[in-house]
C-alpha cells in the first residue's frame, strides 16, 4: 500500500480515536499526547513517521513559555477573579435589577447586560454564570419567570466572556493565527505580510459581541410581548428606589473605567495586550481595596485559582503540541486540504464546513481543547484559500461559544445545575438554552454573510 495513503488512514483514525479516548472521560492532555504517541509509534513502523520529529517538542515549549504574548493569560484571569471577589458582579446585577424591574422581562434583561459588562471587564465564564445563578435565579423564580427562560438567560449571558474582550481565548487564537498566518504568506512569497495580532481579534469581536447582546435583548423582549406571564415585571417599592441614580453610578463608573483602561489600551495602541492585563490586574486589586474586600486571604486565593486555571489550559496546549506533529508528519494535513479545497462552493463551503464540524465538537469538547486541536489543521489551509484571519479568528469564537451551552459536557449548564435550587431540573436548563444557542447560529449566520462586522473595526482602527 501507499505509504502516503497509509499515513493519511492513521492521521484520521488518530483524530477520531482521540475523541473516543475523551468522551470515555480520560483527561485531555494525557489523551491527545498519550493517543498520539501511540499512533506515532504504529506510523513508525509502518515507516510513515520519524519519532526524530519529537526533538521540536523541547523548542515550543519554550517557545510557550517564553511568549510574551501569552503571558497575558494569567494576568486576565488574575484580573477575573479578583474583580469576582471583589462582589462588583453582585452589586451590578442588584442595581440593574432596580433599574429594569419595572419593564417586563426586565431582571432578564438586567442579567443581560450584567452578563457583557462582566465579560468585558473579567471573562471568566463559570465565576459569571455561578455568581448571576446565586443572586439573579431565585430572584427570577419568586417573580414567576419560567426556569427554562431564567435559566437560559443566565448561561447564555455568562458565555459572553467567550467573545467580548478581553477573552483569553482570543489571546491563543491572535497567537496562533498570527504564526499560521506569516507561514502561509510566507509560502506564496509575501516576505512582508500584514500582521495580524490579538489586538485585531480584540477589535473584530467588539461588534460581533455587541450583537449578540442585542439578539439576546430581542429575544427577552419578544418573550414578554408574546408570553408576558414567563417573564413578569417585578416593580420596585418607592423606598427602594430611594438614591436609585448614585447606586446606578457606583456600581457602574469602576468596571467601565476599568474596561476603558484596559480595551482603550489596546485598541489605541497605547499598551500590548500583556501590558494592558497587567493595568487591569492591578486596577482589579485597586478596586477590591476600596470595596474593602482586599486582604491576604483574598491575594492568595486569587493566585491559586489563577495557577490552577492557567495550569489547565497550558498542559491542555503541551497536549495539543504532539497530536499536531504525529498529524501533522503522518500526512493529516494533506487530507484535510484536499478535503476541503476539493469541495464544491469554494472557499465559503471549506469555512462552512470547518464551522459545522466545530459546531458540532462543541457537543463533546471543550473551546480550548476545539481551538488547539482543530485551528492548527485547518487555518493553513483556511488562510491559503484566502480567508481573512480576523473574521476567521472571530467567526470560531462566536462558534464555539455554543460549546458551553451543549449537553452532554456544557460546561456553563454544569455550573448553574451545581447552584440552583432543586426546583429547576436538569432538562429545564437544557430546554432553556436551545434559543440561545440558536440565536448564536443566527449571529454566525449573520456574520458569514457579512464578514465586514468582524473586518470593519480593525481595518478602520489601525489604518
Amino acid at each position: 500500500m501507499d505509504p502516503k495513503l497509509i499515513g493519511e488512514i492513521l492521521s484520521g483514525l488518530m483524530f477520531f480515536g482521540i475523541i473516543g479516548f475523551l468522551m470515555l472521560g480520560f483527561p485531555v492532555a494525557f489523551s491527545l499526547a498519550g493517543v498520539s504517541l501511540l499512533f506515532g509509534a504504529v506510523g513508525m513502523w509502518f515507516g510513515v513517521f520519524d519519532p526524530s520529529n519529537f526533538g521540536s517538542l523541547a523548542g515550543r515549549y519554550i517557545g510557550f513559555m517564553t511568549n510574551e504574548v501569552l503571558v497575558a493569560v494569567p494576568l486576565f484571569i488574575f484580573m477575573g477573579v479578583m474583580l469576582e471577589r471583589s462582589k462588583i458582579a453582585e452589586q451590578l446585577l442588584l442595581t440593574m435589577g432596580k433599574l429594569f424591574g419595572n419593564v417586563r422581562g426586565g431582571l432578564a434583561m438586567s442579567v443581560i447586560i450584567v452578563g457583557a459588562l462582566l465579560a468585558a471587564s473579567t471573562g471568566v465564564v463559570g465565576a459569571t454564570v455561578v455568581t448571576m445563578g446565586l443572586i439573579s435565579l431565585p430572584a427570577m423564580l419568586r417573580a414567576g419567570y419560567d426556569p427554562k427562560l431564567a435559566t437560559g438567560v443566565i448561561c447564555a449571558s455568562g458565555t459572553l466572556g467567550q467573545i467580548i474582550p478581553p477573552s483569553t481565548v482570543l489571546i491563543f487564537m491572535g497567537d496562533m493565527l498570527s504564526g499560521i498566518n506569516a507561514q502561509v504568506q510566507m509560502a506564496k512569497g509575501n516576505f512582508a505580510p500584514v500582521p495580524v495580532s490579538v489586538g485585531d481579534l480584540f477589535a473584530g469581536a467588539i461588534l460581533p459581541g455587541l450583537l449578540l447582546v442585542v439578539l439576546y435583548l430581542a429575544w427577552t423582549i419578544f418573550k414578554s410581548i408574546v408570553s408576558p406571564e414567563s417573564c413578569p415585571a417585578t416593580p420596585v417599592p418607592p423606598e427602594g428606589k430611594k438614591d436609585l441614580f448614585k447606586e446606578v453610578i457606583v456600581a457602574l463608573v469602576p468596571p467601565l473605567v476599568l474596561i476603558l483602561a484596559v480595551l482603550g489600551s489596546i485598541l489605541g495602541g497605547i499598551a500590548t495586550p500583556t501590558e494592558a492585563a497587567s493595568v487591569g490586574a492591578v486596577g482589579a486589586m485597586i478596586l477590591a481595596a476600596l470595596r474593602w474586600r482586599l486582604s491576604f486571604r483574598v491575594l492568595r486565593e486569587a493566585a491559586v485559582s489563577t495557577a490552577s486555571i492557567t495550569s489547565m489550559v497550558f498542559i491542555i496546549l503541551f497536549g495539543a503540541s504532539v497530536f499536531s506533529i504525529v498529524f501533522r508528519l503522518m500526512g493529516g494535513e494533506n487530507l484535510v486540504h484536499e478535503f476541503l479545497s476539493g469541495l464544491p462552493g469554494g472557499t465559503l463551503a471549506a469555512v462552512a464546513v470547518v464551522m459545522f464540524i466545530m459546531f458540532l465538537l462543541g457537543f463533546i469538547l471543550d473551546t480550548f481543547e476545539i481551538i488547539f486541536i482543530v485551528i492548527p489543521i485547518t487555518a493553513p489551509i483556511l488562510l491559503n484559500l484566502g480567508v481573512d484571519p480576523v473574521w476567521l479568528g472571530v467567526l470560531v469564537g462566536v462558534n464555539l461559544q455554543t460549546s458551553f451551552l451543549t449537553p452532554p459536557f456544557g460546561f456553563s449548564l454544569f455550573y448553574l445545575r451545581g447552584v440552583a435550587p432543586p426546583s429547576v431540573t436538569t432538562g429545564m436548563i437544557y430546554k432553556g438554552i436551545i434559543p440561545f444557542v440558536c440565536l448564536q447560529l443566527v449571529a454566525l449566520a449573520i456574520m458569514f454573510a457579512f464578514p465586514e462586522i468582524a473586518t470593519w473595526l480593525p481595518r478602520w482602527i489601525y489604518s
